[in-house]
């Protein structure tokens, strides 16, 4: 499908996670010290790298949170009141205090998103269960709405059509402007040179597991793991898009991933080769094993209610990187009612018109729609990538799957994919090595 460079690295740096070596390309070669990203913008002692950090796929992990809450007892940048605690008005006179406050930051690596709701939306709140007191209702269409998210990691940003869980920055120098103003809490705007600086080097990242370790190196016997390949992976907007907008006109590749095809059909005695198969088999999984699509709002219409039949690869479109090629979050039930746990908050919201009219959602977090006012919206999130997956739990926007496991046994449950035990722990060794 797609050919493969060799080429020796200019600079790779590595870091060990839970399931092998996880591994950063930055061609020109590694900028830290003064650079924007490393340098904090704000009042509040923050930098880019307070929430995206290398060892953790550039986002960040409850275990290294964890860390930087013990050594610091609670007072490194990332614990501000701003958004890393439940809400702003939290005790954090002690370290006690400051574990009760910052308790979703340590537990899922959240961050509070407090977002107003949209003029003239389509929807009302007729109802709020938040355990923190932290959503401020002026009335059923006015005020604003806590809800609390994972940062997504700043690495493999070409790949990306949507930038952040709701999409709502047009590019990533709007990003780093507003992400200056709320996360760093800066008194003005940063200079245009430090937002080309963030954005070139933001892009310039290419992210990925070149180790696994059961099955070795990831670039063994011609297979093409690591981000070195990455780097050189094809992307324009649509250039897989299984809804038929590729600008090109080329036909949707179901075969995604091609990674690990080299392994595939591999036999032999040792733990490693059978891995290898394993991972090989999870490959194809992703790839081919066809279920029963509906309720994905964002990927079928306006309403969601269709049924057809897909395939991991149908949302997970972009050739060996698995973002969705085009923009347009969707709507997969991970925010539904069912899903919700006591330590997040539960929104009622009643559709006053539009499709949906008379109908009412309850969801712990209204995604795209507290960007477009649309109940057509609700619970959209954007389709993330999934390259260096090991190096960042837990999954999906609010954290809820702790373990690749247990995100694949959502989306066999979610769509009755029928998976078997086997079949599940190869899908999951795969999305391991990525």
């Amino acid at each position: 499908m797609r050919g493969r460079a060799r080429a020796q690295p200019a600079a790779l740096t590595q870091y060990r996670d839970a399931s092998g070596v996880l591994a950063t390309y930055e061609p020109g070669g590694p900028v830290r010290a003064g650079h924007p990203f490393f340098r904090p913008m704000g009042t509040n002692g923050r930098a880019c790298i307070s929430c995206h950090q290398p060892g953790d796929g550039w986002t960040i992990t409850p275990a290294h949170i964890e860390e930087r809450f013990k050594k610091s007892h609670g007072q490194d940048p990332l614990f501000r009141l701003v958004d890393g605690a439940t809400c702003p008005s939290d005790d954090v006179s002690t370290p006690e205090a400051r574990r009760r406050a910052y308790k979703l930051l340590l537990t899922k690596g959240l961050i509070r998103m407090p977002i107003p709701l949209p003029r003239d939306a389509e929807f009302s709140v007729i109802h709020v269960d938040d355990p923190y007191g932290c959503t401020k209702l002026e009335g059923p269409k006015t005020g604003v709405l806590s809800v609390y998210r994972r940062p997504l990691p700043a690495t493999n940003l070409r790949f990306e059509p949507d930038i952040m869980w709701d999409g709502r920055e047009p590019n990533l120098a709007t990003q780093a402007v507003n992400a200056a103003a709320s996360h760093e809490q800066s008194a003005g705007a940063p200079t245009a040179g430090d937002v080309d600086a963030i954005v070139e080097f933001e892009t310039g990242l290419w992210t990925a597991q070149v180790a696994d370790n059961a099955a070795g190196s990831l670039r063994d016997l011609g297979v093409g793991g690591g981000p070195i390949d990455l780097s050189r992976q094809d992307f324009y907007i649509g250039i897989n898009d299984s809804l038929g907008n590729n600008p090109t006109h080329q036909q949707f590749d179901l075969e995604v991933f091609d990674i690990f095809q080299p392994w595939r059909g591999l036999q032999g005695p040792t733990a490693q080769e059978r891995e290898r198969s394993a991972i090989a088999r999870g490959e194809e999984i992703f790839n081919q094993r066809p279920f029963f699509m509906a309720g994905l709002a964002g990927l079928q219409g306006t309403t969601g209610d269709e049924m057809a039949t897909g395939f991991c690869t149908t949302c997970h479109d972009t050739p060996n990187v698995g973002t969705r090629s085009i923009k347009g979050p969707i709507s997969i039930g991970s925010a539904d009612a069912s899903r919700r746990t006591p330590d997040l908050p539960l929104f009622t919201l009643r559709c006053d018109r539009g499709p949906h009219k008379g109908r009412d959602f309850q969801i712990s977090d209204p995604g795209r729609a507290l960007m477009t006012g649309r109940c057509a919206d609700i619970g959209e999130f954007k389709v993330p990538g999934l390259r260096a997956l090991a190096a960042r739990p837990p999954y999906f926007h609010d954290g809820s799957a702790a373990t690749l496991m247990d995100v694949v046994n959502f989306y066999d449950l979610r769509f009755g994919m029928g998976l078997t035990e086997s079949e599940k722990k190869d899908l999951a060794v795969f999305l391991r090595t990525l």
